[in-house]
């Protein structure tokens, strides 16, 4: 779950996204990989209060998730690693990003969890929520 420091860095990052194509890469495994058609977004989850989801992972009543495509399948394998299901935790995907806020460059490391992942032969659909966000 993102505290209000977080909060306030997503709100700029979701602005600065509707008017801008920012450039991610997914970080997994010490590999990276380009990841296209990003879209964070800022949604209410089923929950009235915080709460701990699961037993695995924190959730708020409001999370951010970014959904993206990733074109190259040599992820698959990794994928599985991450994701709740095969195992009995979540493991933190690193998402990372840089943008020009407060007229400074900032180099931007979003920590999230995978919730699904959708394949076809061509591409790689994921879910992610954020849990938390480094700027550098």
């Amino acid at each position: 779950m993102t505290d209000s420091n977080d909060d306030k860095l997503l709100e700029s990052l979701l602005s600065i996204q509707k008017n801008e194509k920012l450039e991610f890469s997914l970080q997994i495994e010490e590999k990276s990989y380009v990841l296209n058609e990003v879209l964070i977004v800022k949604s209410s989850t089923p929950v009235r209060k915080p709460t701990q989801r699961g037993g695995v992972y924190f959730s708020g009543t409001n999370v951010y998730r970014i959904k993206g495509i990733i074109y190259d399948s040599s992820i698959i394998p990794l994928l599985s690693k991450t994701m709740l299901g095969p195992n009995t935790e979540f493991r933190e995907i690193l998402v990372k990003t840089s943008a020009v806020i407060n007229s400074n460059k900032t180099n931007i490391s979003l920590y999230t969890n995978l919730t699904n992942s959708m394949q076809s032969k061509s591409k790689i659909e994921l879910n992610l929520v954020i849990t938390r966000v480094e700027i550098h």
